[in-house]
C-alpha cells in the first residue's frame, strides 16, 4: 500500500492555525493593541473601516522594529517575549506564543510600517496570505503601524460567517473596554472611518472606568483593597443599590490581563449575597497581582482562561475584601419601612390617667364535661368578629340539628333538599358566556382578575395582561411610524458606553418613530427631549439603558427584531406594578382590550397570561 500521510503545506498549516487565534475583526485588533503594549506604547490609535472587514489600523509609539525582526515577526512561534520553557512560568507581557502575527498575515493582506527609536529610517513590509510580497525601506515615525485588509479574504467560507457590521463592532468594543481597563496609563484613541469614536487620556484606574462607562458610575463605586502575600487585590465594585438583572459591568483582571474567572466571580457574589435581590449583579473592576509563577496563561489561544495555583486560597480572601469595603463605607442598606399605603391612625390626646386596665372574669364553676345546656331565651346570642351581639333563628349550633329530628321523631316527612343539577346538564342558554353584559370581575391578591366565561372561572394575569395590549399598541406606532412624543420640560442627559451608544445610534429611527426624541452630545452622551405619549412616570434613562442592552443581545441588524424590542421593553415597563388596584370599570377595559388582541394567551415573550378553571374540575372538588 502507498502511503497515507502527507505533511501539509505552510500555507495550509497557517491558516488551519489562524482558526484558532483570528476569530473575527475584534481578534485582530487583541491582539494588534496587545503588541503595541508589550513594546511599550504610551499611545495607540486604532481606526476601523466596516467594523473591521474592510480595514483595520493600529498604530503606536512603541518601541518598533529592525528590518530583520519586522520580517522575522510573521513566522510561525518567532517571538522576543520568551527564550525557553522556563519563561512561561514568569511571564510580563501578553503575548508569548508567536502566532499572532503569522495568523493575521495568512488570512489577510498586511501592510506594516514600523521604526525603532534610534534609526535614521524605518522599514515597510507587505504580505498577502503569509507570503511576503514587498520590503523597503520607508520613513515614517518611531513605532509600529500595522494595516489589515480585507479579512479571510482568501477563506471565502470562513468571511461568510461573519455576522452584521453592527455585531462585529461591538465585539471590537469589547476588546477595546478590556485592553483599555487593564492598562489606563495608556492613551487611547478609536476612530470609525473619520469619527473618533473614544478618546482616553491616561490616567488611573477610577478615571479610566469613568472616561468608559460614565460618571454616573462615580456614586456607585466601592473601592477595595487587600494585600497578602498569596494575592493583592484592588479595584472597585459597585454598591447594593446599582444592582440590576443585566448589563453589570464586571471585569477581572491578573497581572494587568483581562481573564474570565466564573469561580471568583462567584466570591463576589456571595458578598452581596442578601444584600441584592435574587437573580440581579453588581458590576466590579478588580485587578489580582500574584506571582507569574503561580498562574497558568498557556490553557487556550485567547488567554482568557487562567489556572491559579492557589485558588482555593484566594476564594476567601476575595469575599473577605469585598465584605470588608461594603461595611467601611456603609453600603448595607438599612430597614426603610414603606409607609405609603399605611392607615392614618390618630394619636390619643385624652386623660391617660382615667384609662382602666382590662380585667378578665372567670367563672370557677365551668366544667367543660358538662352537658351544654339551651339558652333560657329563645334565640341564641352570638358575637360576630367586630364585639356587636347577635342573635340567631335557632336555639345555639344544636338547634337545627333538633328541629330536623323532631321532624322525623313525630312521623313528618322529612326531606333533604335534591342536590342541583350539573353544569353539563344545563341547557346551553343557561351556561356561563363571557361577554360585556354578563361578566363579573374580582380582584384577588392585587394581582388576579376573576371573571366568568364560557368553560368555567376565568383568572387574568392583570400585569402580564397589560403587557400585552401595551405591546401590540407600540407595535402599530412603530409600523405605522405614528409614535405620538410627549416633550420633556427638563431634558434628561442619557450618557452610554461607546458600545451601546453605537447601538442606540442604530435604532434611533425606530426609537424617534415610537415616540422617542434624541439629540445626540457626543461621547457617548444624548439629550431626552421628548418621550412616548402614555409611558410618563417612567424612568426613560433606565428605560432605554435597558432596551439597548436587550438591542445588543438581539438581532438588531433585522427591523423586525428591532421593533419587536424596543415594543417589547416599553411595554414591560409601562405595565402596572403587580398589586395595583382596578375598579370594575378598569377590568373591564382591560379584558376587553386583551381579547382583541393578536394572542391574548401569552405574554410577546411566551408567558401565561390567562387560565381557566373548568366546571367539571370545580365539580369534581365537591363530588364527595
Amino acid at each position: 500500500m502507498s502511503d497515507v500521510i502527507k505533511l501539509l503545506p505552510d500555507s495550509v498549516a497557517n491558516q488551519i492555525a489562524a482558526g484558532e487565534v483570528i476569530q473575527r475583526p475584534s481578534s485582530v485588533i487583541k491582539e494588534l493593541v496587545e503588541n503595541a503594549i508589550d513594546a511599550e506604547a504610551t499611545k495607540v490609535q486604532i481606526v476601523v473601516i466596516e467594523a473591521g472587514k474592510d480595514s483595520i489600523q493600529v498604530v503606536d509609539n512603541g518601541k518598533g522594529m529592525s528590518d530583520t525582526d519586522a520580517r522575522l515577526a510573521f513566522e510561525r512561534h518567532a517571538t522576543s517575549k520568551i527564550s525557553d520553557a522556563n519563561d512561561l512560568f514568569a511571564l510580563q507581557t501578553k503575548g508569548f506564543r508567536g502566532e499572532a502575527l503569522p495568523s493575521i498575515a495568512a488570512v489577510a493582506q498586511v501592510e506594516l510600517k514600523t521604526k525603532q527609536r534610534d534609526a535614521e529610517v524605518g522599514s515597510a513590509l507587505i504580505i498577502e496570505g503569509g507570503v511576503v510580497k514587498e520590503q523597503n525601506m520607508s520613513s515614517c515615525p518611531v513605532g509600529a503601524n500595522f494595516i489589515v485588509r480585507n479579512l479571510f479574504y482568501n477563506i471565502p467560507a470562513r468571511r461568510k460567517f461573519l455576522k452584521s457590521n453592527q455585531t462585529e463592532l461591538n465585539n471590537i468594543f469589547s476588546e477595546f473596554e478590556r485592553i483599555a481597563l487593564a492598562h489606563p496609563e495608556v492613551e487611547f484613541e478609536f476612530y470609525s472611518g473619520k469619527n473618533l469614536l473614544q478618546s482616553l487620556p491616561h490616567g488611573n484606574f477610577k478615571q479610566r472606568i469613568l472616561n468608559l462607562f460614565g460618571k454616573k458610575l462615580e456614586s456607585q463605586l466601592i473601592p477595595i483593597k487587600v494585600d497578602t502575600d498569596i494575592v493583592k487585590i484592588s479595584g472597585f465594585v459597585g454598591s447594593p443599590k446599582s444592582a440590576k438583572k443585566k448589563g453589570a459591568h464586571q471585569f477581572f483582571f491578573v497581572n494587568n490581563r483581562y481573564m474570565r474567572h466564573p469561580y471568583f466571580n462567584k466570591a463576589v457574589q456571595s458578598a452581596f449575597e442578601r444584600l441584592i435581590p435574587d437573580g440581579e449583579q453588581v458590576s466590579y473592576f478588580i485587578k489580582l497581582q500574584v506571582d507569574p509563577a503561580q498562574i497558568d496563561v498557556n490553557i487556550h489561544p485567547s488567554k482568557t482562561e487562567i489556572k491559579f495555583q492557589e485558588e482555593n486560597a484566594i476564594w476567601p480572601i476575595l469575599l473577605a475584601a469585598v465584605r470588608e469595603s461594603l461595611g467601611k463605607h456603609d453600603a448595607i442598606p438599612t430597614i426603610d419601612f414603606d409607609t405609603a399605603n399605611r392607615p392614618n391612625i390618630p394619636t390619643f390626646t385624652g386623660d391617660f390617667s382615667q384609662i382602666k386596665m382590662p380585667e378578665i372574669s372567670i367563672n370557677p364553676n365551668f366544667n367543660p364535661f358538662d352537658s351544654p345546656s339551651k339558652p333560657k331565651s329563645d334565640a341564641a346570642t352570638s358575637y360576630n368578629s367586630c364585639g356587636v351581639a347577635r342573635k340567631s333563628n335557632v336555639d345555639g349550633w344544636m338547634g337545627a340539628y333538633d328541629e330536623l329530628f323532631a321532624g322525623v321523631a313525630k312521623g313528618e316527612n322529612t326531606t333533604v333538599p335534591e342536590s342541583p343539577t350539573l353544569y353539563d346538564e344545563l341547557p346551553l342558554e343557561e351556561k356561563l358566556v363571557w361577554n360585556k353584559e354578563d361578566a363579573k370581575y374580582i380582584q384577588y391578591l392585587g394581582r388576579f382578575i376573576v371573571t366568568n366565561s364560557s368553560a368555567g372561572l376565568l383568572i387574568i394575569d392583570q400585569q402580564r395582561a397589560h403587557v400585552r395590549v401595551l405591546y401590540e399598541d407600540f407595535m402599530r406606532r412603530l409600523e405605522d411610524r405614528k409614535g405620538i412624543s410627549q416633550g420633556l420640560l427638563f431634558p434628561q442627559i442619557l450618557q452610554l458606553p461607546l458600545s451601546a451608544a453605537q447601538v442606540l445610534e442604530s435604532i434611533e429611527d425606530e426609537l424617534r418613530s415610537v415616540g422617542f426624541d434624541l439629540s445626540p452630545l457626543g461621547g457617548g452622551s444624548f439629550s431626552i427631549l421628548g418621550i412616548p405619549a402614555g409611558t410618563e412616570g417612567l424612568d426613560h434613562v433606565q428605560v432605554l439603558q435597558d432596551m439597548v442592552e436587550d438591542a445588543q443581545q438581539g438581532q438588531v441588524s433585522v427591523k423586525e427584531q428591532v421593533c419587536h424590542l424596543i415594543a417589547l421593553s416599553l411595554s414591560k415597563r409601562a405595565a402596572m406594578p403587580i398589586g395595583q388596584y382596578l375598579s370594575d370599570t378598569e377590568m373591564e377595559d382591560l379584558v376587553q382590550r386583551l381579547y382583541l388582541s393578536q394572542n391574548p394567551n401569552y405574554t410577546p415573550d411566551g408567558h401565561l397570561v390567562l387560565s381557566t378553571l373548568e366546571v367539571c374540575a370545580i365539580e369534581k372538588m365537591f363530588a364527595n
